[in-house]
């Protein structure tokens, strides 16, 4: 070989004086490196320099995508300070790097999507709406490409490397029907046929590989019960009347609901229920109660999200030692029994106060 000591350029290595592990081929050791838990990357890189330059080249990223070895890590914002990732698996809390943004971003109400590798940040700058995205492999932020339709209050969802964006209002407030996606390999936006009815404050999610918008308000006093379809393959929308009968006021947070499995879910604020949506009748079935309370912020402050085949909540909660946030998962697949779900504690974070202003669930 014709290869300078250190470097890799994803071919087997065959000198045992070179080699990634000893006595093993490179191809051999990088699968075994895969299987190591995202959290330890940092570690790791800091071995000799062939583990930083193969950790840093992203290939690893590439080879658990190809094994289908996925860890799902928790991004929240709890603090207007700076966001957090937390590793379930290892109980590790990561703090990461701080937004390059001007101080009104800080400070500003934020809307955040997790999509392929990317964690995406949208606020509002001094001038303009901005986008912030957070990269795994580079692990440092840079300004997103903005939107045709810059906007906020929006619904979103992403499915794999595919986001979509729909609804919202724009920088003088005028409530938006338009739709975008976001394909994450590119960093490029491109404009989708409108949808039906202008709404925001409204949700969106993934299902059976099609985009969903539910709930929101058209105008400042009239509610939305009805859903839209859009299907990725014909570039079309369809509305579903009655698809979210619980009426949103101006006041309340967006619906929240999560896809897990093809299946969808939601939160009723007022109960503090959780209810599975029948798509066959056009129905919502109650479960069961949530771990922590929706009713007294009207929804604020309370993460719903999909967290691999299971649901997560996370919200504040007040107890003896203070102030904490709670992240609490059930899977659907366990029996409910008389309006019992069997939530499971993933982690608390102890002092962070008891509203979570936004979260992100990100599997890579």
């Amino acid at each position: 070989m014709n290869r300078k000591r250190g470097d890799y350029d994803g071919r087997l290595n065959y000198a045992s004086n070179d080699s990634l592990l000893p006595g093993l081929y490179d191809d051999v050791a990088l699968i075994c490196l895969a299987w190591a838990c995202r959290s330890d990357y940092a570690s790791l890189s800091c071995l000799n320099s062939r583990f930083s330059l193969v950790i840093n080249s992203g290939h690893l990223n590439e080879l658990r995508k190809q094994l289908g070895i996925i860890e799902h890590w928790v991004y929240m914002l709890c603090d207007p300070r700076g966001w957090e990732a937390f590793d379930p698996v290892s109980q590790k809390w990561t703090q990461l790097p701080k937004i390059p943004c001007d101080e009104c971003f800080n400070h500003a109400d934020k809307e955040s999507l997790a999509v392929g590798r990317e964690l995406l940040v949208f606020g509002r700058e001094l001038f303009q709406f901005a986008i912030w995205k957070y990269n795994l492999i580079d692990c440092n932020w840079v300004k997103c490409e903005g939107m045709s339709h810059p906007r906020c209050l929006f619904a979103s969802g992403s499915f794999g490397s595919t986001a979509i964006v729909a609804g919202g209002s724009d920088q003088n407030g005028n409530i938006l029907k338009s739709a975008e996606l976001y394909d994450s390999s590119t960093g490029k936006w491109q404009m989708l046929p409108n949808m039906h009815t202008p709404r925001r404050l409204c949700s969106g999610f993934f299902m059976d590989e099609k985009f969903y918008v539910i709930g929101g308000m058209t105008n400042p006093n009239d509610s939305l019960t009805c859903g839209e379809e859009f299907d990725l393959k014909t570039k079309k929308w369809r509305k579903i009347d009655g698809m979210y009968p619980n009426v949103n006021r101006a006041v309340m947070a967006p619906p929240l609901v999560a896809a897990v499995a093809n299946q969808l879910y939601a939160v009723e604020y007022v109960t503090n229920m959780v209810k599975k949506y029948d798509k066959e009748n056009n129905l919502w079935d109650v479960l069961g109660r949530l771990p922590v309370r929706a009713d007294s912020s009207n929804g604020w402050g309370l993460a719903f999200r999909a967290y691999g085949d299971e649901l997560l909540v996370v919200g504040g909660q007040r107890g003896p030692e203070g102030e904490a946030i709670v992240l609490n998962s059930w899977n659907p697949r366990s029996r409910v029994k008389n309006e019992v779900l069997d939530w499971k504690v993933l982690g608390i974070k102890e002092h962070a106060g008891v509203f979570v202003y936004n979260c992100a669930v990100m599997g890579s």
